[in-house]
């Protein structure tokens, strides 16, 4: 009987792991520099969780089940509400800002497709208690620092919900949730069949979409023409403004909607280039959730990374660690044991488990991309001395253990 992997899932062999924790390190090295600490939430939440966030339909997207004990539960299909949770059970006493990232796997019930699978990998932040521009405009900088740190070139856009919510505030809150998912969608078709279904008045439809379609430079003034001289136009011009302090370049775009209802403020969008139609790799902006699990009514910002998306275009190459294999015949190898123990707090380091002879050893050690063997043989245990060949030129010495250690460590 052969047993294959799960739709959508992947297995990850030794190169591929080594590749992805390397990109991993780098970018967790850039968000503790920034501050932020890591946490972890559990793999399965209770249901409630996300249906409380994303409504009811988001259950044909999860991995649920029913526990033994008749409970409700999901697989995390994203960490945003997790985080909430944690936050609402376990920090609202914590000095704010309180800055959290988290690289963790979730998963989603949906058609597996390139760049897209039912178990993914998300790395993210979350900057929680601070309603002011520059924690937008910091964690905005922070996403973008992570791309540029793996050298991933990624074109950013950001925009305000605020200014579109201006336009539709005297519809009800279903309504604008729906006109928001066309406006994320880019579907402009289905919104003008949507307003006109819903009668909209002509003005609404016509700022709707004048806004909707600004771009350029000038793009503040001409959405001013639009909405009018109003607060949230202001306050966007402010985190724009810190940005061109960290000289970040960006594209303001009015029509990103994110198509969750919990955004209420700046929401950005990071594309990259060479993954297709599929090319956001990080998404994010302000919101307001905590509320809804029983905490304050406390400001959050926060992103997600999508790492799978990354790992398909990132062309840095994980470093290869040196590493050595000790060479011994059956009445050196408790010797090489000793040996070894003392060399791996200097290199990774390698002994025969198989009890080769002295040829298929050294055939083993090419095989597995040893860059030094060290014999051990009986001879060089009487002299004091062992035999180290680098495998990559072939030259060759006899030295002492301490020299040894002085090559491999220079």
């Amino acid at each position: 009987m052969s047993i294959t992997k799960p739709r959508g899932t992947r297995d990850f062999l030794p190169e591929d792991m080594e590749q992805r924790r390397y990109i991993e390190s780098i970018m967790r090295d850039i968000v503790k520099k920034w501050g932020y600490r890591e946490i972890m939430t559990p793999t399965f939440e209770h249901l409630d969780l996300f249906t409380l966030k994303s409504g009811e339909t988001i259950v044909d997207e999860l991995y649920n089940f029913t526990d033994k004990g008749n409970r409700e539960m999901a697989l995390r299909p994203e960490l945003t509400a997790p985080v909430m949770r944690m936050y609402t059970n376990e920090l609202q006493a914590t000095s704010k800002p309180l800055k959290l990232y988290y690289f963790e796997n979730c998963f989603r019930y949906e058609r597996p497709q390139k760049g897209r699978y039912r178990e993914f990998w998300q790395f993210g932040v979350e900057l929680i208690g601070s309603k002011k521009e520059d924690a937008d405009a910091e964690v905005i900088a922070l996403a973008m620092s992570i791309l540029d740190a793996i050298k991933v070139n990624g074109t950013l856009n950001v925009g305000h919900l605020g200014v579109i919510r201006h336009i539709l505030k005297e519809l009800d809150t279903e309504h604008q949730s729906n006109i928001m998912r066309y406006v994320d969608k880019k579907d402009d078709t289905g919104l003008d069949d949507y307003l006109e279904n819903i009668n909209a008045t002509a003005s609404l439809r016509r700022n709707l979409f004048e806004l909707i379609s600004i771009q350029g430079d000038d793009a503040l003034e001409k959405a001013k023409e639009v909405v009018g001289d109003i607060e949230e136009l202001q306050y966007f011009k402010n985190v724009l403004n810190i940005l061109d302090i960290y000289e970040i370049p960006y594209n303001i775009d009015f029509g990103i909607a994110r198509g969750l209802d919990y955004y209420t403020g700046i929401v950005f969008e990071i594309y990259a280039d060479n993954l297709g139609a599929q090319n956001q790799v990080c998404g994010g902006g302000s919101y307001q959730l905590i509320k809804l699990f029983g905490g304050g009514d406390v400001p959050s910002t926060g992103f997600g990374i999508g790492f799978d998306r990354l790992m398909q275009i990132c062309d840095l190459v994980c470093p290869k660690p040196k590493n050595l294999m000790i060479i011994s015949t059956d009445n050196t190898r408790s010797e090489a044991i000793k040996i070894g123990q003392r060399l791996r707090e200097i290199v990774p380091t390698q002994v025969d488990l198989m009890h080769r002879n002295f040829k298929a050893q050294l055939s083993h050690a090419n095989n597995i991309g040893a860059d030094h063997v060290l014999i051990v043989g009986e001879k060089e245990l009487e002299l004091g001395k062992f035999t180290l060949k680098d495998m990559n030129t072939g030259y060759q010495e006899t030295i002492h253990i301490d020299d040894i250690i002085d090559r491999l460590t220079s």
